[in-house]
């Protein structure tokens, strides 16, 4: 007699964010992506997000570093930080805009007002909370140490109970998200392609020099693989 196959308790994620008034663009909406995927790989590849929010009802936007885990993202700070402080306050929670834009290409026209830049963003709308359980806490933290460099957590001391008392975390779900993608090449009013100017794509690439030892290292610290396949 053929068994029958378990259930898993757990329902297929959707792969895809739900558009909201606040996530569906006023201009270029074509551009717009609600792809998990692409939302993904778009802040998995980043360093730095900016955080808006309003203090005092004036807006302020504060760069910094971010983790990403699952549909999660978090950021850390001190916990005389601002919109950490707020986040802890606030009730149901700190209204934010989480940004994070990686710039492609610059797109180079005949003409000045067709200029351009080729880019991958994503906005994320939401209320940021304060991370107050020990463990998930950790785990925000090691995943902030990840996201600057793959595995760096593992080779790292861990932060004690001073430092971990003196950092505040907040949490902000992917709920409310959109990507915003521009590619290939150059718009141009049909009267213009005669023009004698260049017009085209100049490519920008990410890279690293190699890395920059401190001269007091341990001896024989050798130069983790991690960073050496960089």
């Amino acid at each position: 007699m053929q068994g029958t196959a378990p259930t898993d308790p757990t329902p297929p994620q959707p792969a895809a964010y739900t558009p909201t008034d606040r996530t569906v663009p006023t201009r270029a909406a074509h551009k717009a992506s609600y792809d998990k995927d692409l939302v993904h790989a778009i802040l998995d590849e980043g360093y730095v997000c900016h955080l808006g929010f309003v203090r005092d009802g004036a807006p302020v936007v504060l760069p910094t570093l971010y983790g990403r885990v699952g549909e999660r993202l978090y950021v850390h700070g001190s916990t005389g930080s601002r919109p950490l402080h707020a986040a802890g306050r606030a009730a149901p929670g700190l209204p934010v805009c989480l940004t994070v834009t990686h710039v492609d290409g610059l797109v180079l026209a005949r003409s000045a007002f067709h200029h351009s830049v080729n880019y991958r963003s994503v906005v994320v709308h939401g209320l940021a909370h304060q991370v107050t359980d020990p463990g998930e806490k950790r785990e925000a933290l090691d995943a902030l140490v990840d996201h600057v460099v793959p595995g760096r957590s593992r080779d790292s001391r861990p932060a004690n109970k001073k430092e971990l008392a003196a950092t505040a975390v907040i949490r902000l779900d992917l709920d409310e998200v959109s990507a915003k993608v521009r590619t290939g090449g150059v718009n141009e009013e049909p009267e213009d392609l005669a023009l004698p100017h260049w017009a085209g794509v100049l490519p920008l690439r990410k890279g690293y020099d190699a890395p920059v030892p401190e001269p007091d290292l341990a001896p024989g610290t050798a130069l983790p693989d991690y960073l050496a396949a960089l």
